[in-house]
């Protein structure tokens, strides 16, 4: 007998007031839809559950992938007490009392899976206190998590565990569980006997972004809505409002679509580009912030290619401050267009790195006599600013002066493309290299 309220899932008597989300949550693999990658026939989570062989684990993924659904599943085929366990409701102390629990369910010859529900919400300590009791196999550990486990689990942790990716659920797999919910009496909407068009199902099944809970939420709004036993166009309008996209300003998926933002300018793909754009303000992004990214691209990706993308750039940044939303939107995507079919350097970020790099591995010379000024009687003696040549009173203003240090003379650190404003830069530069090259300078020490 479980020592846990909580056990491994089982039938129950169905509650008309619980979300159609939660009645329709599958209670064996066989109902499980999508993430066939992991849990198909011979597939590595599968071939684990079927095993019995089951270690800890930490489920990655999306909101409404199937993350908390799978680790009940994974109890039950395992005859496991379920322990559910908030990270954002329990502390160091809470841990300790299930921990304590466990190993004495332990004991009894069962097993207990732990389901930690967004184990990224835990700190370093909190995280760390699960450590001995997973060692010992006192418990079996299943994090949920919608952040990169790599940068939130600490490594201590996510080396006794195996990460299973799970991934958003297709418009087809979504169709599929949204047919069920209809079709399905009692736990599902059958006993109303709803209809709905294909191309509803399709509308509602798209705006979910692969997220099932939020398609039959959807679903059962417009189900209430429904008239004459059809859920019509206004009905699904009514309960979809706006189409909420997944994204969460400080985690990782802001990172992936400003990602995409910044290679899809540097591809010169303006659609791309300009999706990726949509995507971020639809979302809510600061728009400053957005502005500052492409200025960065201006300066990164196509430097002197074109000088005035950085002076667009900032245009830009000055527009959309002044502007706000939704105005200011358009310069975003106007400067987005034109960095994208701007021709492409990146030579000066290439110079910047190499210089670092120099720096980095060679000593720091002084600054050559010639190159310094002698305000001082003392620093003229010394011999500072002695053949010092003043471009100005020069031919062409170009002198054979070497302005590196002795160890660093003859370096070239830019090297400039053939491509844009840049290929003009590339002939003055080696024009000017030669004209340094054979300058004569007979006068220098």
């Amino acid at each position: 007998m479980s020592l846990f309220d909580t056990s491994a899932p089982e039938l129950l008597e169905e509650d008309a007031e619980r979300p159609l989300a939660d009645r329709m949550r599958p209670r064996t693999l066989e109902e499980y839809v999508g993430q066939e990658h992991i849990l198909g026939p011979g597939k590595p989570l599968r071939v684990q559950i079927e095993s019995g062989n089951l270690t800890s684990l930490i489920l990655w993924g999306p909101p409404g992938s199937g993350k908390t659904t799978l680790a009940r599943l994974i109890a039950q085929r395992s005859r496991a007490d379920f322990v559910p366990f908030s990270a954002v409701l329990s502390g160091i102390k809470e841990i300790k009392a299930v921990m304590a629990a466990a190993e004495k369910t332990r004991r009894y010859g069962r097993k207990t899976v732990l389901f930690v529900d967004e184990i990224h919400r835990f700190n370093k300590a909190q995280q760390d206190a699960f450590l001995p009791y997973v060692e010992r196999g006192d418990v079996v550990l299943i994090g949920a998590t919608t952040e990169n486990p790599s940068f939130e689990v600490v490594s201590a942790l996510l080396s006794r565990t195996r990460v299973y990716t799970l991934r958003a659920l297709s418009k087809e797999e979504i169709g599929a569980i949204l047919r069920r919910a209809l079709e399905l009496p009692g736990r599902g909407l059958g006993h109303f006997q709803l209809k709905i068009s294909p191309e509803l199902a399709d509308e509602i099944a798209t705006a979910s972004d692969g997220d099932a809970r939020a398609a039959l939420n959807t679903l059962e709004l417009a189900a209430g809505l429904a008239r004459d036993g059809q859920i019509d166009r206004e009905a699904v309008a009514d309960a979809l409002q706006r189409k909420v996209l997944l994204y969460d300003k400080s985690g990782e998926e802001h990172y992936n679509l400003i990602s995409a933002l910044h290679k899809s300018v540097r591809s010169s793909d303006p659609d791309a580009a300009l999706y990726w754009l949509g995507r971020m303000m639809k979302a809510g992004e600061d728009r400053m912030y957005l502005a500052r990214r492409l200025v960065r691209m201006a300066i990164e990706d196509i430097g002197l290619a074109d000088p005035r993308a950085v002076e667009q750039g900032m245009a830009c940044m000055q527009t959309v401050h002044f502007l706000g939303i939704p105005e200011g939107d358009l310069a975003l995507a106007q400067l987005t267009i034109y960095l994208a079919v701007a021709p492409k350097s990146d030579a000066a970020y290439q110079a910047l790195n190499r210089v670092n790099a120099t720096i980095e591995t060679t000593v720091a010379e002084p600054v050559p006599l010639h190159l310094r000024n002698a305000p001082t009687r003392l620093m003229k003696e010394l011999g500072y600013a002695k053949g010092y040549e003043h471009a100005h009173k020069i031919e062409h203003a170009v002198t054979g002066m070497e302005c590196l240090p002795a160890g660093l003379a003859g370096s070239v650190f830019y090297e400039p493309t053939n491509r844009g404003f840049e290929q003009r830069v590339r002939e003055r530069l080696e024009w000017l290299r030669k004209q340094r090259a054979t300058a004569s300078d007979p006068e220098r020490e």
